[in-house]
């Protein structure tokens, strides 16, 4: 039997993100869930490290790897459409639903169980999905910041949106975060390596 679904997954790097903007450096949805992966992934080890929290950093990881995933179906709605209003953010998350069904129709049913959680979030991944909420937000955060320092004032309000979206977060990690690794996304190569 045949399976088309890591196929499938493979395709992330084929849909670009930000599509209504002039990018100076194009972002695909598997460049993007990597970011995230990675953020997320750093946001769990300091809640446990700096708050006492009990975090399975690994999970968020995987979770965040795969957040996007359904895009190979529908594509990147940009935000803006898809937060229009409640009805076409309703209808979008069904239809993002079917995208997953889909994609796990793809794999042999002995592995369907493994893959579900990854598109249909479980009450014991509450507190990691919002961990990884936050790592989508600050990962959209450093590819404005990456834009604007290439001079592209097409990301300029988009910069300014998503620095106002991160202070509201009143996540302890996510302040960590941005107080301690944030400010690295500003600095050039030089700056960094003196």
């Amino acid at each position: 039997m045949s399976s088309n679904f890591f196929a499938m997954v493979n395709r992330m790097k084929l849909i670009d993100r930000w599509a209504l903007m002039r990018n100076t450096s194009k972002e695909n949805i598997a460049e993007h869930s990597h970011s995230v992966a990675v953020i997320a992934h750093a946001l769990a080890l300091i809640g446990n490290k700096k708050f006492g929290k009990n975090y399975d950093a690994e999970r968020a990881c995987l979770l965040a790897l795969y957040h996007d995933t359904t895009e190979v179906i529908t594509g990147d709605m940009p935000t803006p459409v898809k937060y229009y209003n409640d009805n076409i953010r309703d209808v979008y998350k069904d239809v993002e639903h079917v995208a997953g069904e889909r994609l796990l129709s793809m794999l042999p049913e002995e592995f369907k169980s493994d893959y579900l959680p990854l598109f249909e979030k479980q009450e014991c991944d509450r507190e990691l999905w919002v961990l990884v909420k936050a790592a989508d937000k600050i990962s959209a955060l450093i590819k404005c910041i990456e834009e604007h320092r290439m001079g592209n004032l097409e990301f300029e309000k988009a910069l300014e949106a998503q620095e106002k979206l991160i202070d509201e977060i009143s996540l302890e990690e996510v302040k960590y975060f941005k107080e301690n690794f944030l400010k690295g996304y500003y600095l050039t190569l030089d700056e960094h390596t003196k």
